[in-house]
């Protein structure tokens, strides 16, 4: 049996504010098995994105471990945690992110790049090609509509053929018939590669696609209410 992507021990998050500490994450334990798809739900301010940020290596927890790829984070600098990632950890964010002084085309191809992979610009064509998107090689982000952004989006970090991917409210600012397009592709590739998923959302539809939900509240994941796919 493959090794879990993603280990949480006992995970605390503080950050500092005009009022004082404040507790964002407390005491979470998660394990995310391989190729599984994980949905994480709860109200605003549950501690759901901060959970992602810390899980990826984005954000430093205030005690407790993170083991991604059976690594401890806290052994890394950032340029080690990148490097970590790189190839094998992916992200897609309610804001899409991409860059607005390149391509459709070279917003994918970027992280192949990065990650030295031949042909690059092929495999970016490629996805593109496979999100619908083909006519929209040359199209800067400003050109695209937010359907087609995320779409983007989710081409670049699946182009990689990551283990693990981190999906943060990922039809949080599309309609519901862009949205349902988005939903349905990224469950489908993230299948068909056999990855991993974290999906953090607050559409309880969505929620139930995946194979496991756990619910937070107040910075703790509510084991009582974990829902297992039948």
């Amino acid at each position: 049996m493959a090794a879990a992507p993603l280990v949480l021990q006992d995970v605390t998050l503080t950050l500092p504010s005009s009022a004082g500490p404040v507790a964002i994450l407390r005491g979470v334990d998660l394990t995310v098995a391989a190729g599984e798809a994980l949905a994480v739900v709860g109200p605003s301010g549950s501690g759901k994105s901060s959970l992602i940020s810390v899980a990826a290596g984005l954000e430093t927890p205030s005690g407790g471990r993170v083991l991604l790829f059976d690594t401890d984070l806290a052994r890394l600098d950032e340029d080690g945690r990148a490097r970590l990632r790189r190839g094998r950890a992916a992200l897609v964010f309610q804001s899409f992110h991409l860059l607005p002084n390149m391509t459709a085309e070279e917003n994918v191809a970027a992280p192949l790049e990065l990650a030295r992979r031949r042909g690059a610009g092929g495999e970016a064509r490629l996805w593109m090609e496979r999100l619908g998107l083909g006519a929209r090689l040359g199209h800067y982000p400003h050109q695209l509509s937010g359907g087609e952004q995320q779409r983007v989006a989710l081409a670049r970090a699946l182009a990689v053929r990551p283990v693990l991917l981190f999906a943060d409210e990922p039809t949080g600012n599309l309609d519901s018939e862009n949205g349902a397009m988005v939903a349905d592709l990224l469950f489908d590739l993230v299948r068909e590669a056999g990855a991993a998923l974290v999906l953090v959302t607050h559409d309880e539809r969505l929620a139930a696609r995946a194979d496991r939900t756990v619910r937070m509240q107040a910075g703790r994941i509510d084991m009582s209410l974990a829902r297992a796919a039948e």
